[in-house]
């Protein structure tokens, strides 16, 4: 680094922390589609006792960890790259905004494309989530912040719950989502590749926005990214003593507040369906944004440079988020090798890690030769209309 010039050290040094963890994102999420098996849900029949204790131990201990926290660090880290490239371009005299919405179009193309491997695919979500931005980029922290803080409040979930007060034994239909996730099951476990990337598509793209509705995250999505924004205005993911006393403070914070939100049982005090399903809404989404401040916040604390090890997967997330759809339903969906039949939580977790380890090699392999990953290069000449180079 130190060939470099000064204002390339210091952008350099900004995204060295953010970079890390974003890789660490990608990892976790890695390894939580794994035992997924890509959202196709299978237990293998006839495992060993031991075997099936270790496998619920290592399915309850990773979604205890990533399940609703590695997405969500995703999203903080996306309102912050957007504050920077922002940022950048106003000291030039531009107004980022309008390409930032065109970069967003383009970003829902690369999520399509990934929907028709994977159903869960959250880049087309963030993609139209992430104009949310362009209203808000130009107020005052302050009104950003109560924005996002009412979003993060659930704001359906207690109009929800305040509308079933006076009927609360009132029985609730099943969420909508659990239908599209039945029909999914056929044509994941198929033969015809072309029969699963239609049902992803299609089928499967309705489910997972309403089970994204249902769950609360399109309001805790925007909500994320404001916060990501915040985070870049006030420069809190770069290594300085000031950073560090924040995150310290939030990470006390966010631990305080976990305990009771996790120990609320979902809200499983409430015996009536129609009080419980909106509060436990409520409970879960703000559960999991307690715990990932704790990883956030715990990650930025322990930054070194031995964290780099995620930095080449973070510097490539596009490219590394896609490759993971691709090789992972090859590996367990029915038109590939069909493993999920095979493979319980240990072993699927087993081949997440060696699909993590393998990506990142080829990251850091990938950008010894290029700036950019070959997705993120092709996003950055469509965005700009540049000549396409890797280099």
């Amino acid at each position: 680094m130190t060939g470099m010039p000064p204002q390339q050290q210091v952008s350099a040094q900004r995204l060295a922390l953010p970079d890390a963890l974003r890789g660490f994102a990608i990892v976790s999420i890695m390894l939580l589609h794994n035992i997924e098996h890509f959202d196709l849900y299978f237990t293998p029949q006839g495992w060993p006792s031991w075997l099936s204790a270790l496998d619920k131990g290592v399915w309850n201990t990773l979604f205890f960890l990533f399940g609703g926290k590695s997405y969500a660090i995703f999203a903080l880290l996306f309102g912050l790259t957007f504050q920077l490239q922002d940022s950048r371009r106003a000291a030039r005299g531009e107004d980022f905004r309008a390409r930032f919405a065109w970069r967003m179009v383009l970003l829902l193309g690369f999520g399509t494309i990934n929907s028709m491997f994977y159903e869960g695919d959250v880049l087309s979500m963030y993609a139209v989530l992430g104009l949310a931005l362009i209203p808000v980029c130009r107020l005052g922290d302050r009104s950003v912040f109560l924005i996002a803080l009412a979003l993060t409040l659930q704001p359906f979930a207690w109009f929800e719950l305040l509308r079933a007060w006076p009927d609360p034994a009132l029985k609730l239909p099943d969420p909508a989502s659990w239908a599209y996730f039945s029909r999914a099951e056929s044509y994941l476990k198929g033969a015809s590749v072309l029969d699963a990337w239609w049902g992803n598509f299609t089928n499967g793209k309705v489910g997972v926005l309403r089970w994204s509705w249902e769950n609360g995250r399109i309001f805790q999505i925007p909500a994320l990214f404001m916060f990501g924004m915040l985070a870049g205005r006030r420069n809190l993911f770069a290594l300085e003593p000031a950073a560090r006393r924040f995150w310290a403070r939030t990470l006390l914070l966010a631990a305080l507040a976990f305990v009771p939100l996790y120990f609320g049982k979902d809200a499983a005090w409430f015996t009536a369906d129609g009080l419980r399903r909106p509060a436990s809404t409520i409970l879960i989404a703000w559960k999991n944004l307690a715990f990932m401040l704790v990883l956030v916040s715990a990650f930025a604390l322990l930054y070194r440079p031995a964290l780099d090890f995620f930095a080449p997967l973070g510097r490539m997330s596009l490219t590394s988020y896609m490759m993971q759809s691709v090789a992972g339903t090859v590996i367990y969906h029915g038109f590939g090798l069909g493993m999920y039949q095979y493979t319980g939580a240990t072993l699927s977790l087993l081949i997440g890690i060696g699909l993590a380890l393998a990506q990142r090699w080829f990251s850091a392999w990938w950008l010894r030769r290029h700036s950019q990953g070959p997705l993120e290069a092709i996003w950055h000449r469509f965005t700009w209309g540049k000549s396409f180079r890797m280099a």
